[in-house]
């Protein structure tokens, strides 16, 4: 190493070889999973598990976060009858009706002969 007097400053200069380089600019990583495209396949225990998440937020009053769950349930595994009842009941407690009457149609389409079916079709029977 050697040291130069600058301006009245000691200063260690590093050889040429230990210098460092200037930065490069950086480049955004192409696998940052914020820029891609969620693909969905047929995934029942994913399903299953995004459904428990949401039933837990809607216990707790947090109704969004519940929607957001029941919606990917209901994308891991199209056909989860209970996850579109689960979806219309956290889209009511949110007073958006029209969502809830199209997750609940879903729930009938699915599941015809459910205990509730009467009970929801009374509710899709009521003017929005």
């Amino acid at each position: 190493m050697r040291w130069v007097l600058l301006a009245g400053l000691l200063c260690a200069v590093l050889p040429a070889a230990q210098q460092k380089q200037p930065a490069k600019a950086q480049e955004p990583a192409e696998e940052d999973e914020s820029l891609t495209v969620k693909e969905y396949t047929f995934n029942p225990l994913q399903a299953e598990k995004e459904l428990k998440t949401g039933a837990y937020y809607f216990k707790k009053g947090s109704y969004r976060a519940a929607v957001q769950r029941f919606r990917e349930a209901t994308r891991w595994n199209p056909g989860f009858a209970e996850a579109w009842l689960r979806l219309g009941e956290a889209q009511e407690k949110l007073k958006d009706p029209a969502a809830a009457r199209e997750a609940y149609q879903k729930y009938l389409e699915l599941s015809p002969e459910a205990k509730n079916a009467a009970e929801i079709r009374k509710k899709l029977a009521r003017k929005p």
